[in-house]
């Protein structure tokens, strides 16, 4: 059985002063679309989090790379650039964790 791949998992907390649903418009119609074009990218799924409680995340992306390496060139680039300050515009916490994925279903 071949290794799980890198996955990257975002927690963003929306900005102060926005509403969830803003923080879920910015980021499913502007943000989403940038993020796809990250170099490397394998597989990427944002979820929106129901109802969040005030300070919660809002939303929580994971991001599948074939190697951390990857994941890093691909936020050194010029698309990663952009993508980094567009979250950091639009986020007042964005925290990052770097997880090995084991699947345990069928």
């Amino acid at each position: 059985m071949s290794p799980p791949a890198f996955k990257a998992v975002i927690l963003l907390t929306r900005a102060e002063g926005a509403t969830h649903d803003e923080f879920a418009r910015w980021w499913l119609e502007q943000h989403a679309p940038l993020a796809r074009r990250l170099p490397g990218l394998r597989r990427a799924v944002f979820n929106l989090v129901d109802d969040p409680a005030a300070g919660d995340p809002d939303g929580v992306s994971e991001l599948w790379f074939d190697t951390r390496a990857d994941f890093e060139a691909a936020y050194d680039s010029e698309i990663g650039a952009q993508v980094v300050a567009d979250s950091m515009a639009n986020v007042s916490d964005r925290r990052r964790l770097f997880v090995a994925e084991h699947p345990i279903g069928p």
